[in-house]
């Protein structure tokens, strides 16, 4: 009986460096792309002596930041963003990393993790506020039965991340989303609730 070939998939070459939380999400990227990655081990290893070492990292290379889409994954996001204005954001869902109630990107599989690359957002250095509380409640996304699940389904559909209606905001004017992008996604959410 013949062997059949192991046909290992080609992986994706990233330039960037990709920052992520833990070794578990180093090991879930690996299978699907070829990339240097580093882990931050978690927020409560988010010292000033880490933050410094991406910082310097930051000064002759790209990054892309791509955490958990929780709130410690959040929390991270916006350190960073402070201290690296100019840090690529990789977002994934929360129902595409969840596992056993457990929510992190080692819990993704390949097509998420690689879809999440592919859509690599950098913040907007000059937030133009494009958009308004006004925005947000006129198309549903501070109150009413819906709410949460509408931003769910704009921040996936956006490739952003979920959040509440006052982060919502800030994301849509940091994230450079355009006009067209926000009324045609509110479109499909309409269609589809």
């Amino acid at each position: 009986m013949k062997k059949k070939p192991n046909k290992q998939k080609e992986k994706i070459k990233i330039k960037e460096i990709i920052v992520v939380e833990g070794r578990d999400d180093i090991t879930a990227i690996k299978r699907v792309v070829d990339a240097h990655i580093i882990a931050l081990n978690g927020f409560s290893a988010l010292s000033k002596k880490t933050i410094n070492k991406i910082v310097e990292l930051s000064k002759n290379n790209d990054l892309i930041l791509f955490t958990d889409p929780d709130f410690a994954g959040k929390k991270i996001r916006d350190t960073l963003k402070k201290y690296i204005p100019n840090i690529k954001h990789a977002f994934i869902s929360q129902k595409n990393a969840t596992k056993n109630d457990n929510i992190g990107v080692e819990n993704a599989n390949d097509e998420s993790i690689l879809e999440a690359l592919k859509n690599v957002i950098t913040a907007n250095q000059n937030i133009e506020n494009r958009f308004s509380i006004e925005d947000l409640i006129d198309n549903g996304f501070v109150s009413g039965s819906n709410a949460k699940k509408r931003r769910v389904m704009l921040g996936d559909t956006l490739k952003i991340g979920y959040y509440n209606a006052k982060q919502l905001l800030k994301a849509l004017n940091s994230f450079n989303i355009s006009r067209e992008q926000f009324e045609k996604t509110v479109e499909e959410i309409n269609k589809s609730i």
